[in-house]
C-alpha cells in the first residue's frame, strides 16, 4: 500500500519537473517547444516526432525537420505557437535565438513556476486523501496499524512537499539570475 503511494507521489514530482522544463528561463532548453504541434502528412504531430531539437548554443536552438520538405511546416507550426520565437529558416534547419528575458517577464515565469508548484502540492493532497480513504476501508487492519499507516502518509507528504518547495525555490532561482 505505502509502495503504491510513493509511486503516485513520484509520478506528482516528474509531473512538476516536466511542467517546470516548459518555463523559460533565458537558456535554450529543447523541453520549450514541446506544446509545438505541426500539421504535416494530414494530421498534427508533437514538434519532437517530426524534427530534432539541439542546443548549439546557450540561447539558441537548432530545429532539423527528419524530412526537409515539412521545414515550411515546422517553421509555421513554431510561430503559431505564439512561444515569443522568432526562427530563422536557412533551408534545411531552423535556427530559433532565445531572446533576454525582461525583468517583468521573469517575474511572470517566476509566478508560473509557483503555480506549477501549487498544483503539485493540490495533487499530493488528493493522492493523500485517496491513500487515508484507503486505509480506512482496509478491514483487515487493527486500528494500531491503521493508525501507523497513516502517520507514515502523513510523513510521506510532509517530505514530498518539501521537495516540491525546494525544486521551486531552485526553478525560481534559476528564473531570475541574469
Amino acid at each position: 500500500m505505502i509502495n503504491e503511494f510513493k509511486t503516485k507521489l513520484n509520478g506528482a514530482m516528474e509531473h512538476l519537473d516536466r511542467d517546470l522544463g516548459k518555463l523559460r528561463t533565458g537558456r535554450a532548453n529543447p523541453a520549450m517547444l514541446d506544446s509545438v504541434l505541426v500539421e504535416a502528412y494530414g494530421s498534427k504531430m508533437p514538434l519532437a516526432n517530426v524534427a530534432m531539437i539541439s542546443i548549439p548554443e546557450a540561447r539558441q536552438l537548432l530545429v532539423k525537420p527528419f524530412d526537409p520538405n515539412t521545414i515550411g511546416d515546422v517553421e509555421k507550426a513554431i510561430e503559431v505557437a505564439n512561444l515569443g520565437f522568432n526562427p530563422t529558416n536557412d533551408g534545411e534547419t531552423l535556427r530559433i535565438t532565445i531572446p533576454q528575458l525582461t525583468e517583468e517577464l521573469r517575474r511572470d515565469i517566476a509566478k508560473d513556476a509557483k503555480k506549477a508548484g501549487e498544483n503539485s502540492k493540490i495533487t499530493i493532497r488528493n493522492i493523500r486523501k485517496d491513500a487515508m480513504d484507503a486505509i480506512k476501508k482496509d478491514a483487515e487492519l487493527t486500528d494500531d496499524q491503521k493508525k501507523g499507516l497513516e502517520t507514515n502518509v502523513q510523513d510521506l507528504v510532509n517530505e514530498y512537499n518539501k521537495k516540491v518547495d525546494e525544486v521551486v525555490k531552485a526553478k525560481e532561482a534559476e528564473i531570475m539570475t541574469i
